[in-house]
């Protein structure tokens, strides 16, 4: 199973207002594991940014003036999502910035118009992590820094945002948060806490030996089906695991 992780930074909030990616960042997880590889670009947006959006990520206009535009980059950035599941954080601003300069690079011509997808969610699926944070722990707050500090991942480095930044981070906070163990430790957490001990999430190295997948057959799909559909049936529709699968 191929992923990647993916952040931008921006002008500002809106594409339609004209509004550009100054920054993406992707970090590749095969079967759960980072890869270290990665796909990291500062970008020319041709015009200024806001002074909301400077305050976020501290990258000036003067800074990227040397830098490639998103045409000049978008096939190699879609070769290597290819095929992989995109993990993205409130993934409509990104899909929305990224849609937007796809749609403007096909209609500029000798940037290989004909090559370019519509969409990138129509090239690849999308899990947003921000929605599978808000069912997980509803009525709380689920940015990256909170997730980060729900899930002991160290953030102390993130003064500013920055997509390549974020994008290992949250990769980090999504193998924890769906690790299947988010809250069987939460007493020990707690008492570690008490006592001074912090735990961190720590990546894991490169070398470890890759983990193996093992596919259920059709059997085993309908029987765990069955049984969701029963959980769901005594609780009254409040099966989450039967909300997230349908949901992805």
């Amino acid at each position: 199973m191929r992923q990647i992780v993916l952040d931008t930074e921006t002008t500002g909030l809106e594409p339609g207002l004209g509004h550009r990616i100054i920054e993406i960042g992707c970090v590749e997880l095969i079967n759960r594991r980072a890869t270290g590889r990665r796909f990291h670009r500062y970008l020319n947006p041709e015009r200024d940014i806001d002074e909301g959006a400077l305050a976020v990520h501290g990258i000036t206009r003067a800074e990227l003036e040397r830098e490639p535009r998103f045409a000049e980059i978008s096939e190699e950035l879609l070769e290597f999502v290819r095929g992989a599941e995109l993990i993205i954080h409130n993934a409509a601003f990104d899909i929305g910035f990224i849609n937007h300069e796809l749609q403007r690079a096909a209609g500029q011509p000798g940037n290989g118009a004909a090559s370019l997808p519509e969409s990138v969610d129509g090239w690849c699926k999308v899990i947003d992590s921000l929605a599978l944070a808000r069912g997980l722990h509803p009525g709380q707050k689920n940015d990256l820094d909170s997730l980060c500090k729900r899930y002991q991942v160290d953030n102390a480095h993130r003064t500013l945002h920055g997509a390549r930044l974020d994008a290992e981070i949250l990769a980090d906070v999504y193998l924890a948060m769906t690790g299947g163990q988010a809250g069987l430790f939460e007493e020990s957490r707690t008492a570690a806490a008490a006592s001074g001990v912090v735990l961190e999430t720590r990546r894991i190295g490169a070398d470890r030996a890759p983990l193996i997948v093992i596919l259920p057959n059709a059997e085993e799909l309908a029987a765990h089906q069955a049984w969701l559909d029963e959980i769901d049936k005594e609780s009254g529709g409040r099966c989450l695991w039967k909300k997230l699968a349908s949901a992805a």
